[in-house]
């Protein structure tokens, strides 16, 4: 009986040990098997076989959560939405990821391509409304995305890309707020076309427009009477902008000023 009881132990004892022995091997050959099924599905992508790709990564992502492959898995998930025009649902792919691996190394391409969906959501088609007529909640965001990132990554590789954008998304917010300045002007609603004037020039004050704005800040000042205001911001234009077409009609209305001398105001005194 005691020798019985002796084999049972050794043979306890000795599957214990080969368990032990054996772990090494497993998670080898798991990282293995993770790095051999993300090829293959990275096979699949780079053949833009969009259907048997996604398949392929979701099963990385089933089936190897704790690899590194994993991770990788999701980015090209939201490549793939990307790559098919799904700009939205790549945006949350790619947030996602951000949000949930703060300090992977990919973090930076991610949030880089966050401001890539965003932005490629902002452009012209003949099948929407005009730029300025159109809801620009998608260009808020790139804008926003877009200056964080710059904040975050400024020696990013692709910079002069970020900046590009940038300066196009800018020049749409801040052309859309002179549009809706306009519309309240042409309805006699100078405080509103005033505050929308304002708010291009301080939000936006790197679109490129405030040679434009400047001048239609000192139509509506000349509209509200205010012609010492008005004199002062045409003058400002010629002064800081002596290249910009804008200079011609800020120098008629002031030749007009000039023609027809307003009585001061109490406010200008």
């Amino acid at each position: 009986m005691r020798a019985f009881r002796w084999f049972i132990l050794s043979a306890f004892l000795g599957a214990g040990c080969a368990s032990q022995q054996a772990e090494p091997a497993t998670a080898q050959h798991y990282t293995e098997s993770a790095r051999r099924a993300y090829e293959a599905a990275m096979d699949e992508f780079n053949d833009r076989s969009w259907e048997s790709a996604t398949s392929m990564f979701e099963q990385v992502k089933r089936e190897y959560s704790y690899s590194r492959y994993a991770r990788l898995a999701e980015l090209r998930l939201a490549d793939i939405a990307y790559d098919q025009q799904k700009y939205p649902e790549s945006v949350t792919a790619y947030r996602s990821f951000v949000h949930d691996h703060p300090n992977d190394g990919d973090v930076g391409y991610a949030r880089f391509r966050v401001c890539k969906a965003l932005f490629e959501q902002t452009g012209e088609s003949v099948l929407l409304p005009p730029l300025e007529e159109r809801d620009l909640a998608a260009a808020n965001d790139a804008f926003s995305a877009l200056q964080s990132f710059i904040s975050d990554y400024p020696l990013y590789e692709r910079r002069p890309e970020v900046d590009y954008m940038l300066e196009f998304v800018t020049g749409l917010l801040a052309r859309h707020e002179l549009y809706v300045a306009r519309f309240y002007l042409n309805q006699d609603k100078f405080a509103p076309a005033a505050e929308r004037i304002f708010y291009a020039l301080s939000r936006f004050h790197s679109s490129g427009l405030e040679p434009e704005a400047l001048v239609l800040l000192g139509e509506t000042r000349l509209k509200m009477h205010q012609y010492a205001e008005a004199r002062e911001v045409f003058s400002t234009v010629i002064a800081k902008y002596p290249a910009s077409a804008f200079i011609l009609p800020a120098r008629r209305f002031l030749k007009y000023l000039e023609e027809h001398p307003k009585p001061t105001t109490v406010a200008e005194k």
